[in-house]
């Protein structure tokens, strides 16, 4: 079971079943997952169907990650606790070595500094209670919102992954750097 994590306008909590149908709303917002072609293909391609698009949401949430990583649902912290979405911290392609971290909110949270505010407890966590070396985050680089968060808690560039076909920039930070706190 992963640890609860309070902000002060947030609650990050395990990712369950629970939260499928939330999920699956949020990828459907094809605005929310323009730079994730897997996602685009489940529920947009020619072989698109609801069963295989919530199969893959059910496997993510039901995988059993090493200790101190996995899904979080990030919901508002007022009484009505609504779904913003989720954050993770999780072996790269699920295999690893790299451990990446990476976010995903429904599209009219955006830009209200969420995502900055969940990823950086998830970061804090990472490097000092799972004691991670090294955290990644693979981003398109047409992805501007994310880079920015990337930025915001203290991840560095390091350079195009060296498969440049698939456009995605590397960013990282290791445990001796400082996770940034202000926004």
């Amino acid at each position: 079971m992963l640890q609860t994590f309070e902000t002060d306008r947030l609650i990050l909590r395990e990712r369950t079943l629970e939260d499928m149908e939330n999920c699956v709303e949020m990828d459907r917002d094809l605005e929310v997952v323009k730079y994730i072609p897997e996602i685009v293909e489940l529920i947009n391609g020619p072989s698109s169907n609801q069963i295989k698009h919530k199969d893959f949401i059910r496997k993510r949430i039901e995988t059993i990650y090493p200790k101190g990583l996995g899904y979080w649902t990030v919901e508002s912290k007022d009484n009505d606790k609504k779904f913003i979405g989720w954050i993770l911290l999780i072996p790269i392609d699920n295999i690893g070595p790299d451990i990446e971290i990476g976010w995903r909110l429904k599209q009219k949270y955006w830009g209200k500094g969420y995502a900055t505010e969940a990823a950086r407890v998830i970061l804090q966590h990472a490097l000092n209670n799972v004691e991670l070396e090294k955290i990644v985050a693979d981003i398109h680089y047409l992805n501007q919102g994310s880079k920015k968060v990337a930025k915001k808690i203290g991840l560095k560039l390091e350079s195009p992954k060296e498969d440049n076909t698939n456009n995605y920039l590397r960013y990282s930070i290791y445990k001796n750097q400082q996770v940034l706190s202000k926004y």
